[in-house]
């Protein structure tokens, strides 16, 4: 086990380990999501913005490839970052299912409104767990 440790540079403590493959997880299953269900993810694309199946499917795929390069020591800090850029990016999303409730009758209004203060937990978790002081050297 400390072999793997050393190899993939994770912290000694179990729950930050945990939070570390939490957060691959995460991202990856929710890429692999954006090309199982599209629908759900172009339902939510503002209407103003331009080129929806592209943003859904290159969204999803740096979804894929952050929650894969978080694993990888030399890619953690950049995947954390763009991580984080793609939070931001996909924000948006969020805000427009909020003020348009009626769009998305099976989602509870509380759940619309939830989803816009845990996208900032989302961005707390991506950046705490890649920064350098995180990473055992």
């Amino acid at each position: 086990m400390t072999h793997i440790l050393n190899i993939l540079k994770l912290p000694t403590e179990w729950w930050r380990i945990l939070s570390l493959f939490g957060l691959s997880v995460f991202f990856v299953y929710f890429g692999i999501d954006h090309f199982i269900n599209p629908d759900f993810y172009l339902s939510i694309m503002p209407p103003a913005f331009p080129l929806h199946a592209e943003a859904v499917y290159i969204s999803g795929f740096f979804e894929i490839l952050g929650g894969i390069c978080v694993l990888i020591p030399s890619l953690r800090k950049l995947a954390g970052w763009g991580l984080i850029a793609l939070l931001v990016s996909v924000y948006p999303a969020n805000i427009y299912m909020a003020i348009n409730p009626e769009a998305f009758p099976e989602i509870s209004i509380g759940l619309l409104y939830f989803r816009l203060p845990l996208q900032f937990l989302f961005i707390y978790w991506a950046y705490s767990i890649t920064r350098p002081v995180y990473i055992i050297k």
